[in-house]
């Protein structure tokens, strides 16, 4: 099943540590195979331990992934826009715990919303809030201006209690909106000045499409018809890059990220965050009771899940989207930090974690270390197998579904609209039906339902589209009408 040659660059430092790591990461790539390309950066006190590159940055090319190499970050972004926000509160410009109606101004956001909702609700995902149009053009179709989600404010509903916690982009959405409705200041400026800058992070940016022309970004994969791994057909551009998920960095500004973390806001010897800034979004602001994996997350502060491993406090955020995972966590009492990013994530994208799970136990000193991991190990190519077995039965079974649209493939063609969520484009191409959002394509499959098709605009996650004469479409519960 191997998919390419792997390399490594030379890692930033040979301590013992290190050296196991290095090997660890090999074995593993070798053995998942899936993975196209990984990047590693960990970090101990003021000491960067290592950063190193592995693998290949698009299959469709070869190149060899390097601690310089761009990856997408996904929702462990979500720090760095909590961290921004956070600093324009410690210059006094508003709030974190003020109903939002105090600093927003005159705002389509509802009233009652306004007066029962702080930033640090809407930071830590306790708010309770739901908007979808403005996450979905966020984050999916890209169809979006300045101005027009300021008007879709106006959707905003709450959908939970207050105080109630529970994940979603739609906090660090609103919270980004409002702030550019308020203050001018989109969400990239607002990153780059108070966070990216004077970190020094100079290879981090939300502009993916200005970077992918002058340096190397790992392209998303997923695995194509075959099972092999190919690009993925949904790729971020700059116009899907947003709040909750829009950052491309490297393993070396990851490292300094971390260092930032563990030694509250101090990097290469000096301070380039106020004391006490950067600890404060370590703060839990609601309690959780889940796992992720081998992960028990008990809080949620500013941008960052707040739990342990094992016994030890891990501070961490995680982040995957259409074929790219990212790892980013670090424990506060041992000054540990561990950033792992990869351009592969339905198959196999456990193996992020797992690189993690090694540093720390490396570090650690468990005795069973490798044998552990080579279990481990053995687990997730067992999960690898089933997943693409299942990805494959599954496909040959909707391969053979009979088409279900009584009428011919042109009746349906055309531009429908919802006012909110924006427009689906149903066209024709080589006799096959193509529905379109902004930046997502998906060709149409046959459905078990009448009248229905089924689409993938989001790689690998089947999405059913019901058409309702004449020229209407239902998808994702929300009504489209032809133009």
């Amino acid at each position: 099943m191997a998919i390419a040659a792997f390399f490594t660059i030379a890692l930033l430092a040979t301590s013992p540590e290190a050296k196991d790591i290095d090997a660890f990461i090999r074995k593993a790539m070798d053995r998942v195979e899936v993975t196209p390309g990984l990047s590693v950066a960990v970090v101990k006190g003021p000491d960067v331990v290592m950063t190193a590159g592995y693998g290949v940055a698009d299959l469709s090319k070869g190149d060899a992934v390097d601690a310089d190499t761009g990856f997408y970050i996904a929702s462990a972004t979500k720090a760095f826009t909590a961290l921004s926000i956070a600093a324009m509160a410690h210059r006094g410009e508003l709030g974190l715990d003020a109903p939002l109606k105090t600093w927003v101004g005159k705002s389509p956001l509802p009233a009652d919303i306004a007066s029962s909702t702080s930033l640090n609700d809407l930071l830590s995902h306790r708010s309770g809030l739901e908007n979808e149009p403005i996450a979905f053009r966020a984050a999916y179709s890209g169809v979006h201006t300045p101005r027009l989600m300021s008007a879709l404010l106006a959707e905003t509903r709450r959908s939970q209690p207050s105080g109630t916690f529970r994940y979603t982009n739609t906090g660090y959405n609103l919270a980004s909106t409002l702030i550019e409705d308020r203050f001018g200041r989109g969400w990239r400026a607002m990153v780059d000045k108070a966070v990216l800058t004077p970190a020094g992070m100079t290879h981090t940016t939300a502009r993916i499409d200005r970077v992918r022309r002058t340096r190397q970004v790992a392209v998303g994969h997923t695995p194509g018809l075959d099972g092999r791994m190919v690009p993925s057909p949904l790729q971020k551009t700059d116009a899907t890059m947003q709040s909750a998920g829009g950052l491309v960095s490297t393993a070396r500004d990851m490292a300094r990220w971390l260092e930032i973390q563990v030694n509250d806001g101090v990097v290469d010897g000096h301070r380039v965050f106020p004391p006490g800034l950067v600890a404060s979004t370590h703060r839990s602001l609601v309690a959780q009771q889940t796992t992720f994996g081998p992960y028990v997350r008990d809080g949620y502060g500013l941008g960052w899940q707040i739990g342990r491993y094992g016994d030890e406090v891990l501070i961490h955020h995680f982040g995957n989207f259409a074929g790219s995972r990212a790892h980013v966590s670090f424990m506060p009492q041992r000054g540990l930090g561990v950033a792992v990013m990869a351009n592969e994530d339905a198959v196999a994208g456990e193996l992020v974690d797992l690189v993690a799970d090694y540093v720390y136990d490396r570090f650690a000193g468990r005795a069973d270390v490798e044998a552990h991991y080579d279990a481990e190990l053995a687990a997730l190519v067992a999960r690898r197998d089933k997943r693409l077995k299942g990805l494959a039965v599954s496909r040959a079974e909707r391969a053979a579904r009979p088409w279900s649209l009584r009428a011919p493939t042109r009746t349906y063609i055309g531009a429908y609209e919802n006012p909110a969520m924006g427009r689906i484009d149903v066209v024709e191409r080589d006799g096959h039906m193509v529905m379109k959002a902004g930046a997502m394509a998906s060709p149409a499959e046959a459905a078990a339902d009448p009248e229905s098709v089924r689409v993938e605009l989001i790689p690998l996650t089947g999405q059913i589209v019901r058409f309702e004469a004449p020229g209407k479409l239902v998808y994702d519960g929300k009504t489209y009408i032809r133009r």
